[in-house]
């Protein structure tokens, strides 16, 4: 029987070999660079090859200094399978997230007690801006907001995006999106080549049963 661990420590716990073992999980199974990802990025960025990112990037980036940050992970028999970064800052009761994968969104939405289909697009709309413009990490904070959510006249497709200038291949996450909306009412609209789905939601507090998660 396969034996999982669910582990948290805060930012300034976590060492070099926990952000070495992290780097190697990403740089193994995000993904791989699109089509025009060399042409838009840099000539590292060939199309087909693994979207690589090193520790020194991940702490730099998604465990800034003077930043409430959290690294969560899962082993199965002592082997790394999943983990997660987490910061926060000014918007108290409020999640974001920035993803092209519909998984991902219809993840997150489902761990605060809703479903993807019934989430606010207003609240995002409201919301939206000011949290990202607070943000401490780069990526979030230097993301252009898009689609018609918030400009009306925007026909693109896109509802609640972002411009993120990270030009991965999408073939994954389209097909999971095709199946997503064979299934449900997505409201976030489209995904275009270099774009991420944008989603902002409330925290409603609620007596949960004992945590899954464990810190060292």
């Amino acid at each position: 029987m396969e034996k999982q661990v669910f582990e948290r420590w805060d930012g300034s716990q976590v060492t070099g070999s926990m952000l070495q073992e992290a780097s190697q999980l990403f740089s193994e199974h995000y993904g791989v660079w699109g089509e025009h990802a060399a042409q838009l990025v840099g000539e590292f960025a060939k199309a087909g090859s693994y979207v690589r990112l090193n520790k020194r990037r991940l702490r730099a980036e998604y465990l800034p200094d003077d930043t409430e940050c959290s690294y969560v992970r899962v082993t199965v028999d002592g082997h790394l399978a999943g983990n997660a970064f987490a910061c926060r800052w000014a918007y108290n009761n409020k999640i974001g997230l920035m993803s092209s994968h519909p998984a991902a969104c219809v993840a997150a939405v489902k761990a605060f007690g809703s479903s993807i289909d019934t989430i606010r697009l207003d609240f995002i709309e409201e919301y939206a801006k000011g949290i990202m413009k607070a943000s401490l990490i780069r990526y979030i904070k230097d993301a252009k907001l898009r689609g018609s959510l918030f400009d009306p006249e925007n026909a693109s497709g896109l509802v609640s995006s972002v411009d993120t200038g990270f030009w991965v291949d999408h073939t994954e996450p389209l097909e999971a999106l095709a199946w997503v909306r064979d299934m449900v009412d997505w409201p976030l609209g489209d995904l275009h080549d270099g774009h991420e789905f944008l989603l902002v939601l409330e925290v409603r507090h609620r007596t949960r049963p004992k945590s899954r998660f464990t810190s060292s």
